[in-house]
């Protein structure tokens, strides 16, 4: 248990920050999901039309740090792979 002002003022900090991250993480994985099924379905398409959306939101995590940027270059390298393959 937090005892001084400035320990109980970081942890309100560190929810409050949770919450943002998980937001940003969150909507990240669902695009990405939504991509490798289209995938799976050879629409390519319609895959291309949603990777700048999951481009936008993985730049996003990594900009706010939820992502590490190396991991989120190393996504976004992957789901262009991806997308390649499947033309």
């Amino acid at each position: 248990m937090a005892i001084t002002s400035s320990a109980k003022k970081a942890i309100r900090v560190a929810a409050r920050r949770a919450v943002f991250n998980l937001r940003r993480s969150e909507a990240a994985k669902k695009v990405i999901k939504e991509i490798r099924k289209l995938a799976g379905q050879k629409k390519t398409t319609e895959a291309q039309i949603l990777i700048a959306k999951a481009y936008k939101a993985i730049d996003k995590a990594a900009k706010m740090n939820t992502w590490n940027k190396a991991a989120a270059a190393r996504k976004k390298s992957q789901l262009a792979k991806l997308i390649r393959s499947i033309k």
